[in-house]
């Protein structure tokens, strides 16, 4: 039926077959390894006969969710000798771990349900899909991944690395609402770095170096785990669309239909996808793997638009053929952050390092000298590459003044020797790629192990979504990730989640996700998708959100969770730390305010003698405690130096510090957010004709009228549309809104008119049969 096609005590790559299943199913201690669930629906099919079914729509909204995946971790789920199987499966090492590992990954799929028909279908199993998946089932709905290949889950096919200015805000807000990549990448990290740790905490950034192939099998050990989630290989060639344009489902390349009301596509560089190495090209979505054909086509066929879009990866190289003795090493912090809010995911690990070096004049020189041996300076390729990641042929031209770029060596995992290039992403033929890593110090005498190649794909410009990621065309269709025009794991995780909580939605009349963009990154994200006609890859900066002193990454479970929570995303567990945190938070920030210590006190004294200038008297007899932290000198270690802390662990505290010191400006910014969001949120009519505005400039009117934003903001932030048309609509709304009350007051009034002229006509009427029916005096 619906088995992943293969046991759970074999490798991933092992089939197996029927009479292998049926003895898995009915052979001595089947009724051990099953959930309980089994036993339920297996009773079911001995029983009366199932209701007759009505029709598929009414199927998907009325079935309750399945356990589809392997067992989850609860009491709920015990085997019939009431054991709860262990809550951390995929960390044992020792045999009683694994036999629980393969135990738990025993799928729980049977016979008489119906394989084919889902609540969700996500097609694509990047950061993107995954992050779909989980949102989705999460949810409820029973949901289908589907993917080229089982063996490619979560791949990071460019540099394995999550983080960054703007990207880790991302995946804080990402785990703030329930999500597995920053708990990934805590998990499974190489290195971790602060970066900006001299700025203000508006902008710190924690970026991770990961184990590629670690971070790969335990997000698939995380899918496996999940209940309502089913995986399967596969290349959807067709989006199934029914008959008043919602979606259906999707069609295999063998022709395998899968139905549901919901499908999230996130495709990644495989739709179309086109290699270049020189002058020479290959079909494929990246090095190794056939591209996704056909669903270009279906979409063009139901009126998307399609463009292309181009990215690269550098060279790999052999970690043993590196002189480091001539590289700048680049060790990680030793004092350890993390994504996830979770302790739980916090897996403390020994970091490597990585090193630094740079390009030569002789580097400079080979690629100025082949410039024409490149896709995109030969003109064979003309699709626009990412802007904030240019290959190395594009900054010798662009910043030609520069002597030399930095190039970091990055680690691709523990057990490997690969070694990624960064910074050094060429388009120029293999048979010269040796010769221009060998221009670098320290890889004189390297070994490649994998060349640098450029990569073209098919995208969907995003502004045909909604800020639900649902296409405006098709219901219950759905865009995620580089489809999206985006480039980078944190954006693709980050559209995921949003989208497959949302298809979740549709499929099961639920409340949608809509995050706006005065309140998160990822709001800010949505929202630049869906209202600029972008034409080169997107890559998240913080320079793009206007509020990011108060969309900090401390204060993502503070301003995400709680929303989590109202759409089914954060489990009871996972609040119950949420509220505790936020009680213990509130808690301090109460006693600090209150505890005031005087002004010759030790504490005091050692805070004055640190201070600018030296010892200074006090100003006053005493101090509270929220005072003193607001110093530029005090944190709040000072405080427990002294016995005055509030006994938070590292992160809460860190938190109450942030809030405290920059109290004055986050109010301000709070207000401004405040004051625009009244405006900015203003709904505009569905099905509003712009070409009647004649107030409006034609270009504004057009640019409208293609983008159809929801909301007053999104219309301010298009290209073309400036702030008087802004002002325009405003006025063309307010009057609209006018007219419709006075119309609302004459319907009114004419409705009472008609209600008075019926009831005397009634009462006369009356009046009259009771005259003919009187007797004579």
């Amino acid at each position: 039926g619906g088995c992943l096609g293969r046991t759970m005590t074999e490798p991933c790559g092992a089939a197996m077959s029927l009479a292998n299943l049926a003895r898995a199913s009915s052979g001595p201690g089947a009724s051990a390894r099953r959930p309980a669930t089994v036993h339920r629906h297996a009773a079911s099919l001995s029983g009366t006969a199932p209701a007759k079914k009505t029709s598929a729509s009414k199927i998907w909204r009325r079935r309750a969710p399945v356990l589809l995946g392997a067992r989850a971790a609860s009491s709920d789920d015990a085997g019939p000798t009431g054991t709860s199987p262990p809550s951390s499966i995929a960390g044992s090492n020792d045999a009683t771990g694994a036999a629980a590992a393969s135990d738990a990954r025993i799928p729980t799929y049977h016979l008489h349900e119906e394989e084919h028909d889902f609540d969700v279908i996500v097609v694509g199993a990047g950061h993107a899909g995954c992050e779909a998946a989980l949102a989705a089932s999460r949810r409820g709905a029973r949901t289908l991944l589907l993917t080229l290949s089982l063996d490619r889950i979560a791949w990071q096919p460019c540099n394995p690395a999550v983080g960054g200015p703007a990207k880790s805000q991302l995946v804080h807000e990402v785990d703030a609402l329930g999500g597995e990549i920053g708990k990934m990448a805590d998990k499974c990290y190489l290195q971790k770095r602060v970066l900006n740790a001299s700025r203000g905490p508006a902008v710190w950034a924690l970026r991770a170096q990961t184990d590629k192939w670690e971070y790969s099998r335990e997000m698939r050990l995380r899918l496996e785990r999940q209940p309502n989630l089913m995986i399967r290989e596969g290349m959807a060639t067709d989006v199934l669309v029914g008959s008043n344009d919602e979606v259906a489902g999707v069609r295999t390349f063998f022709g395998m239909e899968f139905r549901a009301p919901a499908v999230v596509l996130t495709t990644g560089t495989f739709m179309s996808g086109q290699i270049w190495v020189g002058r020479k090209t290959l079909a494929a979505g990246r090095a190794g793997e056939a591209p996704s054909e056909g669903l270009t086509e279906s979409l063009v066929a139901l009126g998307f638009e399609t463009d292309r879009l181009k990215t690269g990866t550098p060279a790999r190289v052999d970690s043993r053929s590196v002189d480091y003795t001539r590289l700048e090493a680049q060790p990680g912090d030793e004092d350890e952050r993390w994504f996830s809010f979770d302790p739980r995911a916090h897996v403390r690990r020994e970091q490597m390092a990585c090193h630094l070096t740079r390009t030569t004049a002789a580097t400079h020189q080979l690629i100025r000298d082949n410039l024409h041996e490149t896709p995109t300076y030969g003109g064979w390729v003309g699709a626009k590459g990412p802007r904030y990641c240019p290959s190395i042929e594009d900054k010798i031209v662009r910043f030609a003044d520069k002597e030399s770029h930095q190039i970091f060596l990055e680690p691709e995992g523990r057990s490997c020797p690969e070694v990624y290039v960064q910074g050094f992403s060429t388009g120029l033929p293999e048979r010269l790629q040796l010769a221009l890593l060998r221009t670098l110090p320290g890889l004189e005498k390297v070994n490649m192990l994998r060349p640098a190649y450029a990569v073209e794909y098919d995208f969907l410009p995003a502004y045909q979504c909604d800020n639900t990621l649902e296409t405006k065309k098709i219901r219950g269709l759905f865009f995620s990730g580089q489809i999206n025009g985006t480039t980078g794991y944190e954006e693709a995780a980050a559209q995921g989640l949003l989208a497959g909580a949302n298809a979740a939605a549709v499929a099961l009349d639920g409340a949608k996700l809509v995050l706006p963009r005065e309140g998160s990154y990822l709001g800010t994200l949505i929202d630049d998708l869906c209202t600029k006609d972008l034409r080169e890859p997107y890559r998240m900066l913080t320079s793009r959100s206007e509020y990011r002193l108060v969309l900090r990454s401390d204060n993502a479970d503070q301003r995400l969770t709680p929303i989590g929570r109202e759409c089914g995303l954060i489990d009871d567990e996972r609040w119950g730390m949420f509220t505790d945190k936020m009680r213990a938070v509130e808690d301090e920030l109460e006693r600090l305010k209150n505890t005031r210590v005087k002004s010759d006190s030790e504490v005091v004294q050692a805070i004055l003698n640190a201070g600018a200038g030296g010892a200074k008297k006090p100003s006053r007899q005493s101090f509270t405690l929220e005072e003193l932290l607001r110093r530029p000198e005090v944190d709040t270690a000072t405080l427990d130096r002294f016995g005055l802390g509030g006994g938070l662990t590292r992160w809460d505290a860190e938190a109450v510090e942030v809030k405290v010191k920059y109290q004055g400006f986050i109010k301000r910014q709070e207000g401004q957010v405040a004051k625009v969001a009244g405006k900015m949120n203003k709904k505009i009519p569905e099905g509003i004709d712009y070409g009647a505005i004649t107030t409006l400039r034609m270009e504004a009117r057009e640019k409208l009228a293609k983008m159809t934003p929801r909301t007053v903001g999104q219309a301010s932030r298009i290209g073309g549309v400036t702030p008087a048309d802004i002002s325009s609509l405003l006025v063309h709304l307010e009057v609209g809104n006018r007219q419709k009350g006075v119309g609302k007051d004459a319907r009114r009034a004419a409705k009472a008119d008609r209600k008075a002229a019926v009831e005397a006509a009634e009462k006369e009427r009356s009046e009259t049969q009771s005259q003919s029916v009187a007797p004579p005096r």
